[in-house]
Order: structure tokens, then C-alpha cells, then sequence
């Protein structure tokens, strides 16, 4: 039987300081760019809202598909989220964030099951790594908007 963190928990197991603490962000971000593949920043990145995906949507979905469909979907879902909150200020439709993390989510799967890993490299190369992860998948994203526009 799975063992359910508390947000606290979850925050401090990933950021390696309490929910709140000073340094939190730092960590957060030295971690999560620092990581070392594309899965491990995601790993890292925003504890908080990783907590709800983690507990709300990829936990629940894994009962029913296989993991991989799971993180596809728990990509998807969070980017349907940032589009409604987009949305919502702009009082128009956006579907921007959904391809973006649909395709993030897609480099975490595939870069997970080839193995992918940098960890032997220095934290800049890392971080630069991982950021050329978001940045190329950001490009396409709005290059393939742009064309179908």
C-alpha cells in the first residue's frame, strides 16, 4: 500500500526545505534545472502543483493505463488548466499551454525510456540542457500555432 505524503512533506522531500522557507525557490529552481534528465526537472519543478497533479490526476489515471499514457495525459491535463486560467483573464479561448505540455510530456517518455541522462555533466551544462528542453518544445509549439492560425 502507497504512502501519502502530506503537501508539506511532498514540498520538503522535493525542494529539500520546508514549505515556505526562504530558500525554497532557490532550491526549486537549482534542483529542477540542475536535474539530470528532462523527467528529474519535472521531478523538481513547482512541488505544490506537482503535489495536486501527482495526487488528483497521475495517481488515479495509473490505476487504468500505463504510466506512460498516464504522464502524457497529466501533461495535458495541466496544460487544459493553464489554457482555462489564460482563458479566463484574456476572456477568450486559448489552446496554447496544451500542445506545449502535451510535447514536454511527450520529451519526458521518450527521453525516459531511451535512458537519457546528463547527470555527468556540470550544473550549467545541465541547466542549460534542461531549458533547451522547455525553450525547443516552446518554438515548435508556437511555430505549429502560428502556421495553423
Amino acid at each position: 500500500m502507497k504512502s501519502t505524503l502530506s503537501l508539506a512533506q511532498y514540498v520538503k522531500k522535493r525542494n529539500g526545505v520546508p514549505l515556505g522557507a526562504s530558500n525554497s525557490m532557490k532550491n526549486m529552481l537549482s534542483r529542477s534545472f540542475g536535474a539530470s534528465s528532462f523527467p528529474v526537472f519535472w521531478r523538481y519543478w513547482n512541488p505544490i502543483w506537482g503535489y495536486y497533479l501527482s495526487r488528483n490526476v497521475m495517481r488515479p489515471i495509473t490505476n487504468i493505463l500505463p504510466v506512460s499514457l498516464a504522464t502524457l495525459v497529466t501533461f495535458l491535463v495541466s496544460g487544459a488548466l493553464h489554457d482555462i486560467a489564460v482563458s479566463i483573464i484574456k476572456w477568450k479561448i486559448i489552446l496554447f499551454f496544451t500542445p506545449w505540455f502535451g510535447l514536454m510530456g511527450l520529451i519526458v517518455i521518450f527521453s525516459k525510456w531511451a535512458g537519457v541522462s546528463y547527470g555527468q555533466v556540470s550544473w550549467p551544462v545541465r541547466a542549460l540542457t534542461n531549458a533547451s528542453f522547455i525553450l525547443v518544445s516552446l518554438g515548435i509549439t508556437y511555430f505549429l500555432e502560428t502556421l495553423y492560425a
